[in-house]
């Protein structure tokens, strides 16, 4: 929240449309409609609707990279650095869980509960295109390097890493370790905030590949523009934004 009236988002929609459920007093603005996040697409709320028709007994867990109306279907919301926690906390055995297949499967290595990824084939292009030959190359360029992945990564490249987390964990394991080199397994945008924040470091994109053009859609040009306008504007309905809300509160509970 903030106590601004005006938010301009430079970020992708989904982004934007938590935004304005948690501030609907507030404008929410983003600058470049077109930063649409392709894995949030992957879900949408008819799916989702089948999914429940299929498994009745089944809780929804939806990472936050989803739609508004996907959201509002949802028992619970999580983000990549609370799934494995969200999904023991919830009540039922069989966990619905969208869109992303790999950080489904990151939950389910903290849990015994059966965890049904929702679609089957979800996922972050920007991250599963990070494979093990990228891993095996840059660990052979960077021997003394600790692996940092991101969970949205597919599951042998998980499996191959120091350390498991979401963007805000691996700054903190940067931070934290003693070690002077790192091999960085997710957007390549983050090296530019660890290099800047920690610059007595050294950090190595484990695949150069792994951009995400919609994130960088937003340029000063329409930032200026969507300032002066005041637009687009980003609307979520009034229901979907209640329902969407109920289910990101009740991640809140539990954290």
């Amino acid at each position: 929240t903030t106590s601004a009236d005006i938010i301009i988002f430079c970020g992708v929609d989904f982004m934007a449309e938590t935004a304005a459920i948690l501030n609907p007093a507030k404008k929410v603005v983003i600058p470049d409609r077109g930063a649409i996040c392709p894995m949030a697409q992957q879900l949408p709320a008819d799916s989702l609707l089948a999914a429940k028709r299929e498994h009745p007994d089944a809780e929804v867990v939806l990472y936050v990279n989803t739609l508004a109306e996907s959201k509002a279907l949802a028992d619970c919301i999580c983000t990549s650095a609370n799934a494995q926690k969200i999904v023991n906390a919830m009540d039922t055995q069989t966990i619905l869980f969208g869109p992303d297949r790999n950080l489904a499967y990151h939950a389910q290595q903290a849990t015994t509960k059966m965890i049904i990824p929702v679609p089957e084939h979800g996922l972050c292009p920007s991250h599963h295109q990070i494979v093990m030959d990228d891993l095996l190359t840059a660990k052979s360029a960077h021997p003394d390097a600790i692996v940092i992945v991101h969970p949205e990564c597919i599951p042998e490249v998980q499996d191959s890493a120091d350390y498991i987390k979401s963007t805000s964990g691996m700054v903190k394991i940067c931070r934290e370790e003693a070690a002077d080199e790192f091999l960085i397994g997710t957007e390549v945008g983050l090296l530019y905030r660890l290099k800047k924040e920690i610059p007595e470091k050294r950090f190595y994109p484990i695949s150069n590949t792994a951009v995400c053009p919609q994130m960088k859609m937003h340029t000063l040009a329409n930032i200026e523009t969507a300032l002066e306008n005041e637009a687009p504007v980003v609307v979520v309905p009034s229901e979907t934004a209640r329902k969407a809300k109920k289910a990101i509160e009740r991640m809140l509970a539990i954290l």
